[in-house]
């Protein structure tokens, strides 16, 4: 049994020229790397192409898959990338219809079976986490299917069905580190966002799974509300094969709670710092973790930086979507993490429902007003499995175009506002907030502090002035 693993390339956000975001940021497919790890270990020839890294013409890269002799072509998705997965399938199916085809991700585990009504080239769906699933695939040689957890299969009238639940892996310690060295040319080609890191090369790691909170905006589809974690042993373990394999000299924790379990991050930095590990990290927290004895252990086990999702600066809207948390205190945080000697970086969304210009514009000066070193501003969008979806229609005007809804096209619009007014607020956010003398000296900064994310970005500065150019036109 051969499987290849494909991560494929999600639609491009600005028709007619290179997607740049790849240069600002490309990060290894955690998930797929995960379950190729555990297909090795037992046994199973396994390889990953990850079009983001090693992107090629549709018939090139349906040429190379066939090339290689797989049974069976895994393909992980989000929504925005689902169509073009779905290309590169039915192509490899036209031409090599004895291959398997496995879709899993976050779009297949929320649309679930019906999509095998929908997409005749897709054989089976994994639902839920993949790892094990995809295992037991694999060693039943795709046979009896109806009898393993967590497939969506088409049943003898030929309609998409879905076998009984998979339980989620309670001991994330069981599974093996994701196979980096599946990935050819790692870590060269990948990087963490542009000014996010002090030091290369660097990589990112997911060391927890689910979330306890209910956010409107967020999918739980394939790890659901609950919190698991990889115990801190693990995680340091983790970072110095990194290090020693690697030589990843920083990491990305792209956990969406990393801070939650404090006895857990106690312990890691204990372990970090007694063991000598030479790698410093970034991590996203909430709000409500943060004290100061926290952001002591942190920084002395080397965080640089620490994201927030604050989302918005209208405490209507923030009540609406999220578990609220008083805006007055967010700039006190804010300042204890920069007092403690790491940056801040804040995350803010456009365009949700309920939204109107001045709420906005709250939002806008909101962020002009707190003690960010950077910020990352999202388009809103409704997933599928995100529990705002459900009533999307009622709030707004939505269109449900696959292919943009990756969080860089304003594909809902709020009742009472027009496209191009988010496209203009959404702009003048950005502008607003970086060009100030103190973002722009923060940033002059980095030569010393992050001196390879002014070399890639002098590398790439014609592509970036394009993109430029072609905004304002």
């Amino acid at each position: 049994m051969k499987i290849v693993l494909l991560h494929p390339y999600g639609s491009n956000w600005l028709s007619g020229m290179k997607d740049i975001s790849t240069v600002f940021n490309l990060m290894p497919p955690l998930g797929i790397m995960s379950m190729a790890a555990v297909l090795e270990r037992a046994g199973i020839d396994v390889e990953i192409i990850d079009c983001y890294a090693t992107p090629m013409p549709l018939a090139d890269l349906v040429e190379e898959i066939i090339r290689r002799g797989p049974d069976c072509l895994g393909v992980s998705t989000t929504t925005s990338s689902f169509n073009e997965g779905y290309r590169v399938a039915a192509a490899v199916k036209e031409k090599a219809p004895q291959i398997f085809t496995l879709f899993g991700g976050a779009h297949a585990c929320t649309i679930g079976a019906q999509l095998l009504d929908s997409f005749p080239a897709i054989d089976y769906l994994a639902i839920g986490e993949g790892e094990n699933t995809v295992l037991e695939l694999a060693q039943a040689g795709f046979k009896g299917i109806e009898q393993l957890p967590g497939v969506a299969y088409r049943d003898s009238s030929g309609a998409g069905v879905t076998s009984a639940p998979r339980e989620l892996i309670k001991d994330l310690d069981d599974l093996p580190f994701p196979a980096y060295h599946k990935l050819p040319q790692f870590p060269k080609r990948y990087n963490l966002p542009l000014f996010s890191y002090p030091t290369a090369p660097n990589t990112s790691i997911i060391s927890s799974r689910g979330c306890p909170y209910s956010c409107s905006y967020c999918d739980r589809s394939v790890f659901s509300r609950g919190f698991r974690f990889n115990s801190p042993e693990y995680i340091v373990e983790h970072m110095a094969m990194l290090n020693r394999d690697f030589g990843i000299r920083h990491v990305f924790f792209y956990d969406d709670l990393f801070t939650f379990d404090r006895k857990r991050v106690a312990e890691f930095c204990a372990i970090k710092e007694r063991k000598g590990l030479k790698v410093t990290y970034n991590c996203i927290a909430r709000l409500e973790h943060v004290d100061s004895e926290l952001l002591a252990l942190l920084k002395r086990s080397g965080c640089w930086q620490v994201n927030f999702g604050i989302e918005s600066g209208d405490p209507e809207i923030l009540k609406q979507h999220r578990k609220f948390f008083g805006l007055d205190e967010v700039g006190r945080k804010l300042q204890m993490v920069k007092d403690a000697g790491m940056r801040v970086k804040g995350l803010f969304m456009v365009g949700l429902p309920g939204e109107n210009e001045a709420a906005i514009r709250r939002t806008i000066d909101y962020a002009l007003s707190l003690p960010l070193d950077e910020i990352n501003v999202t388009k809103f969008t409704p997933f599928p499995g995100a529990p705002v979806y459900g009533t999307i229609r009622e709030q707004g005007e939505f269109n449900e175009s696959w292919d943009l809804m990756n969080c860089m096209n304003f594909v809902f619009v709020p009742h009472g506002m027009t496209k191009q007014q988010l496209e203009d607020l959404y702009n003048e956010f950005i502008y607003r907030f970086y060009h100030r003398h103190r973002i722009t000296w923060g940033y002059t900064k980095m030569l010393w502090k992050s001196p390879h994310s002014i070399l890639t970005f002098m590398r790439n500065l014609p592509e970036i002035l394009a993109f430029e150019m072609k905004q304002k036109w």
